[in-house]
């Protein structure tokens, strides 16, 4: 019994490797399956939305996802987050300016007030 496991398993990895490296009705081994890419990436003509970033799947690679496509699509959503971080900086420096000047402009109307 040992000996007949022994010879089908032999015969088994026999027809494995034939099968790999080309034994068989093949021209060759087994061809190079290209890798999987990004199908969907952010898209570049408009700000990244928060669809956008919820539709995005990431291809499986050997040993997880592909890094490239990680670190593409994070410092894409980087860049975009510091762009809006910037204008939202902006616009709160710009409505406390005209804060300011409209808490100013009713005081200097009423000291004209006063003075006449």
């Amino acid at each position: 019994m040992f000996l007949f496991l022994v010879i089908a398993l032999a015969v088994v990895v026999a027809a494995v490797t034939l099968a790999v490296l080309g034994g068989g009705e093949g021209t060759g081994p087994l061809p190079e399956a290209a890798p999987e890419r990004l199908h969907d990436p952010l898209p570049p003509d408009r700000p990244v939305t928060r669809d956008d970033v919820d539709a995005l799947r990431f291809p499986l690679a050997a040993r997880g996802y592909r890094m490239a496509d990680v670190d593409d699509a994070l410092n894409r959503v980087a860049a975009e987050l510091a762009e809006r971080d910037a204008r939202i900086a902006d616009l709160e420096s710009a409505l406390a300016g005209a804060r300011a000047a409209a808490a100013r402009v009713p005081m200097d109307k009423h000291e004209q007030q006063e003075e006449q």
